[in-house]
Order: structure tokens, then C-alpha cells, then sequence
């Protein structure tokens, strides 16, 4: 496949245009990150997804990970990667600089994670679940927990994985059967546990699983579930490596795409039982693993930004060598033929989308966890609460259009492996499975968040998004203001109508709200393109395009919103 070229460019553009970095660095914690640090990071990082992780991502997508004699073996390359990523300090970035992270926003720490998912999305999966089972420690851990396990975690040593699935309890945590029996050192954990990612690996010197489990007075469903640090080797206080834990990697599953990262079906005490400890208060461990998901959802959302980012370079690269037919007497690259160039206008588009959805959103983040005012954090949070289901579900959804789009455009190429675009689009399949389904998502969204605190969130969402219509370039104030006008008719609808009509509408109206918020943040960008911001000179077609040919899909919509579940009749499966 075509070599990855960082976006660096198109990331430092949404980083100050639409994000707002240098207004970010102003809160206290981040002072350091001075527009110089921020470009000497993102180069540094640019040329390790380019020269480092990049080239080991067909590699890893050939071998794949392999179960040997019960220890988990990954793709050539591998260990050596995860080892200069721990050396360059990449894992703990955005972690505050008082337990051993570098301090930076986690808005840059977003752009990072776009360059590492588009340079290997395998790889980056280890990362992506040992940040979050650090900050799920930091949140809710004793300080011995902090210490122990949460630095060590910051600092790549050891790696983090979740342990929350098991055969016949997916997304219904409450059927989860895995059990916990106090012991004399911790808790004694027995059951098995499915589609567990990097829960084993030969890159860290240990792995620690944050697995659910219930102890033996624990109330029945969900609300009986505690949740338990579980490491492959026994620390003592100091770190020091002790005994084998009791559980084991039974298999690796087969799957699509991202061969190179392990998931696997682990057994937890087939002996004495695994050691572990509690994290968190008794029976309230959905509410400390959703400090990991929530996390998690975002960044599965920056995954579909990554793989999409690397598809649309490979599709683009395609076109203008292709020959095929010509104009006149000349033989053209099929650039030169309008549906081609229409797929890869598209591609572009949504990819600008999806990358300011993803940093506008970080943003909110750091002020959440940074800015003075109570008030102001708790806004952002809420805000971030809302957004997160859009970023998750919006982005992976188009993260299949756009790898689909690449192998379309690479032709009958693009389903033979040796050109390398059917990896993205394998690899990208599983994005809007991860982290509760891009239903359950939709679900969310429609059934929690817009309710949330009175709807106070949604409704300042979108009288912001009105009050941009002021001053967005002229000619995207009406096709806007008409998607705002279904975005407000389909949202009375979903929080005025019966559960059965919500639950039908839910997905058409994600889409409409990632439809309706992209054009807007594509507005913004192109009214910071045309007063002089460096680097957005496409941001103004962009939106043109947007305008014209995704907004209108609104109308479309709006229809399949208020239909609710018309039509959906159950009798129709049967026979």
C-alpha cells in the first residue's frame, strides 16, 4: 500500500481553527503546551507513525498475532515498536506531569492518536486500552493502587487490557457469571472471560487486566458487578515481578482484520484461582469501568479517523497513477473521470469532519478536567458526554464508507491483497462494534444523553449552532440553517415520542446529528480559512461540497426519524 504521509498540515489547522489549542494552553496544567512544543511533538510523532509504525502494519497484518504453548506471541517488529514508543514517553502524553505523563492536552493527545491508528490501528490498540486502564486507576484506585500499578501503566512498563465480556454475556454486563472469593491476599477470580484485546503479549514485561466479577453476596444484574485489577504476574509493593497469576489464554480468534492484535478467550482460575484486587468500591464496577469505556468510545471514534485518513491516501495516490481510458486521443489517470473524483472529494470532506468533531470534542475534555470554573467544567463534561456517542458511532459508521470508497476506487486491485486498501477496510470493520454497538451508541444518544440534565446540553449544542449562522460564510447560511431546522424537528421528535418509536429512529437520527454538526464545523473551518488561517485552503470547498451533497441527505433523514418504527413490523421476519 501506498506510504503514510502524516496529515500534519490538515491536523495543525483543526488543532488552532477549530479546537482552539492556544486558548486551551491558557488553562492551568497546560501552560507548557507553547505552540513550539506542540510542532515539535507532532513532528516527532509524524515520523514515528511514518518510518516506525507504519511499515509494520502489513507485517502484522500477514503474520498476525499466534498463541504458542499457552504464551502470546506478536508479528516480527513488534516488541522492538513498543519498545521505542515507551522510550519516546507516547503512552502517557496527555497525563498529567504529577504521575510520570508529559502534561500535554488530551486535544494533542487526540492528533497522536490519529497518527499512530492511521499508521497501525493493531499497534495502537495496546496504547489506547493501557491509557484507559491508568486513568480508570487514577480515577478510582487507592494511592498504593496509583503508585503501583497506574505509573507503571503511564510509562509503557506494563500494559493494560479489559476483561468485561464473556460468551454468554456481551453487551448485557448484568449476565456476566465470573466470580470473586475473598482470599487471604486480595480476591480469588474464576471464570472466563471473551474478546479480551491484548489481554497477553510478549512486548511489556506485564499485563493487567481490569476484569468484572461478582463477589459472593452481590446483588443479582449489573448493579451486582465489582471490578478487579488482575495482573499476569503477582507485583509485590515495589514492583518487583513475582509468580505467574492464575489464568491463561485459551485461544485467538480468527477474525477480519487487525490480524496483528491479539484478542483472546481467557480462563481466571483453573488452579487456587487469580489473584485480585478490588478497584473501586464493592459491587459498583460498572461505574468504575465506564471511566475506561467512555474513554474508550472516543477513541474508537479517532481509530475510524485514523484508518480512514490512511484508505484516503491510498485511494488518492490510485487515481493519479491509474491510466485507464482517455480524453480525446490522450490516455488520463482515472482522476480525470468525475465519479472518481467525487468518491475522493467526498472521502476528503468527511475526513475533515470527522478529524474537527474528534479535536472539538477533546477540547471539551481538557476543560472539563482543567478550566477554573466549576461551572464551566461541569459544561464542558456534559458537553463531552453528548458528543461521545456521535464521535463513536458517526465516525466509524463513515469510517466504512471511506474503506469501501478506497477499494471501489482501486478497482479489482482493491479486492486482491497485494495492493494493501482491503486492510483498512478489514481493519475497520470492527470499529462500530467495539465499546457497546454503533446502536447501542445510537440508543444512548437518543434514550440518555439528550435528556441528560434536563436537555440543557442538547439545547445549548444547538443554539450555538444557530448562533454560528451569523457568522459563517454567506454562502452556507441557508443549506445550514435548513439542517439545523431538522436537526431541532427530528430531536423534539425522538424526546416527545413512545420508547418503541425512539428506539427504530435512533440511528438515522445519529447520522443526522453527525451530518448536521459536521457541515457546521466545516463552516467554522472555512471561515477561519478565509480570514488568513494557515493551512485550511481547502476548508472553504470542503464545506461547499458538505453543503451540497451530504446536508441534503438530511431531508432523507428527517423522514426515516419521524416514520419511527413504521414499517418495522416484527411478523415480517417470520417464514
Amino acid at each position: 500500500m501506498t506510504p503514510y504521509t502524516p496529515p500534519l498540515a490538515d491536523i495543525r489547522f483543526v488543532l488552532h481553527a477549530i479546537a482552539g489549542i492556544e486558548e486551551l494552553a491558557r488553562l492551568p496544567g497546560l501552560a507548557q503546551a507553547s505552540p513550539d512544543l506542540i510542532d515539535a511533538v507532532l513532528e516527532e510523532a509524524g515520523r514515528f507513525a511514518r518510518e516506525v509504525l507504519a511499515p509494520l502494519s502489513p507485517i502484522g497484518d500477514r503474520e498476525g498475532a499466534r498463541l504458542e504453548n499457552g504464551i502470546v506471541r506478536m508479528p516480527r517488529g513488534f516488541a522492538q515498536a513498543f519498545d521505542a514508543y515507551r522510550r519516546g514517553g507516547w503512552i502517557g502524553a496527555s497525563f498529567p506531569e504529577a504521575v510520570g505523563g508529559q502534561g500535554l492536552p488530551r486535544t494533542v493527545g487526540t492528533a497522536l492518536s490519529e497518527l499512530w491508528n492511521a499508521a497501525d490501528i493493531a499497534f495502537e490498540i495496546c496504547p489506547l486500552l493501557t491509557r484507559g486502564a491508568a486513568e480508570a486507576i487514577l480515577a478510582h484506585g487507592t494511592e498504593a493502587q496509583r503508585a503501583l500499578y497506574a505509573r507503571r501503566l503511564i510509562a509503557g512498563e506494563w500494559s493494560g487490557a479489559m476483561g468485561l465480556t464473556e460468551p454468554q454475556a456481551g453487551t448485557d454486563l448484568g449476565a456476566v457469571r465470573t466470580r470473586a472469593e475473598p482470599a487471604a491476599r486480595g480476591f480469588r477470580i474464576r471464570g472466563q472471560k471473551q474478546f479480551i484485546s491484548y489481554a497477553d503479549h510478549d512486548m511489556a514485561a506485564n499485563t493487567v487486566q481490569l476484569v468484572l466479577a461478582r463477589l459472593p453476596d452481590a446483588p443479582a444484574g449489573s448493579r451486582g458487578l465489582s471490578l478487579f485489577i488482575v495482573p499476569k504476574f503477582l507485583p509485590d509493593r515495589d514492583g518487583r515481578l513475582g509468580p505467574r497469576n492464575d489464568w491463561r489464554v485459551l485461544k485467538l480468534e480468527h477474525k477480519i482484520g487487525i490480524h496483528a492484535s491479539p484478542t483472546c478467550l481467557v480462563a481466571y482460575g483453573e488452579g487456587e484461582g487469580a489473584v485480585g484486587e478490588l478497584l473501586g468500591e464493592p459491587n459498583r464496577g460498572l461505574s468504575v469501568i465506564f471511566t475506561m469505556i467512555n474513554n474508550a468510545r472516543l477513541a474508537v471514534g479517532h481509530e475510524g479517523l485514523g484508518v480512514s485518513e490512511r484508505a484516503y491516501q491510498a485511494a488518492l495516490a490510485y487515481a493519479r497513477t491509474r491510466v485507464q481510458g482517455r480524453i480525446g486521443e490522450r490516455p488520463v489517470a482515472i482522476l480525470a473521470w468525475p465519479d472518481v473524483r467525487r468518491m475522493l472529494v467526498r472521502m476528503r470532506a468527511q475526513i475533515a469532519a470527522m478529524r474537527a468533531l474528534c479535536y472539538w470534542t477533546a477540547g471539551f475534555v481538557d476543560r472539563a478536567a482543567h478550566d477554573p470554573d466549576p461551572s464551566e467544567r461541569a459544561r464542558a463534561a456534559d458537553r463531552v458526554a453528548l458528543l461521545t456517542p456521535v464521535v463513536k458511532a458517526w465516525c466509524t459508521d463513515l469510517a466504512q464508507e471511506i474503506t469501501h470508497a478506497a477499494i471501489q476506487i482501486h478497482g479489482g486491485m482493491g479486492y486482491v491483497e497485494e495492493t494493501g486498501v482491503a486492510q483498512p477496510w478489514r481493519d475497520a470493520r470492527i470499529l462500530p462494534i467495539y465499546e457497546g454497538t454503533n446502536g447501542v451508541q445510537a440508543m444512548d444518544l437518543v434514550g440518555r444523553k439528550l435528556a441528560m440534565a434536563e436537555g440543557r446540553p442538547c439545547r445549548d449544542l444547538l443554539a450555538e449552532l444557530r448562533g454560528d449562522l451569523e457568522t459563517v460564510p454567506g454562502e452556507l447560511r441557508l443549506p445550514l440553517r435548513e439542517a439545523l431546522d431538522r436537526l431541532e424537528r427530528a430531536t423534539r421528535y425522538v424526546l416527545e415520542t413512545g420508547e418503541e418509536h425512539r428506539g427504530s429512529a435512533a440511528t438515522a437520527y445519529l447520522r443526522l446529528f453527525g451530518h448536521t454538526l459536521g457541515g457546521f464545523l466545516l463552516a467554522r473551518g472555512a471561515r477561519a480559512a478565509l480570514a488568513g488561517a494557515e493551512g485550511g485552503a481547502a476548508w472553504p470547498g470542503l464545506a461547499r461540497f458538505w453543503c451540497a451533497h451530504l446536508l441534503p441527505e438530511t431531508q432523507g433523514l428527517l423522514a426515516s426519524v419521524s416514520a419511527g418504527a413504521e414499517g418495522i413490523d416484527p411478523a415480517l421476519l417470520e417464514g
